[in-house]
């Protein structure tokens, strides 16, 4: 159930109304204001718009990088998955009792 849940940004009152916890949508607006305070101390524009702009296309950068990298790791994953199952065939099966046992 949705829940609304007042928070700033930019200096503006919003209501987020979301499904998530009440915490959690203060904590992204938190995050939020922390990336806009960011971009804004670092370039020379005073326009709220611009900065807007700035923070969005910083965050989806970093988004995408997320992803790309997840992506990645998830085809890493398929590999080596396939690798195991290419040895298990490989391999003849072992005895229980051989399994267990430690080397002489």
């Amino acid at each position: 159930m949705k829940q609304a849940v007042q928070v700033t940004i930019l200096g503006q009152p919003c209501t987020i109304r979301s499904e998530a916890p009440p915490e959690q949508v203060r904590r992204v607006a938190s995050f939020v204001n922390e990336q806009v305070a960011e971009v804004a101390a670092s370039s020379r524009t005073v326009d709220t718009l611009n900065v807007a702009i700035l923070t969005l296309m910083k965050l989806g950068s970093t988004l995408l990088h997320l992803q790309e990298g997840s992506r990645e790791a998830d085809l890493a994953a398929n590999r080596l998955q396939q690798m195991v199952l290419r040895l298990e065939q490989a391999l003849p099966e072992l005895p229980k009792e051989a399994g267990a046992q430690s080397p002489r």
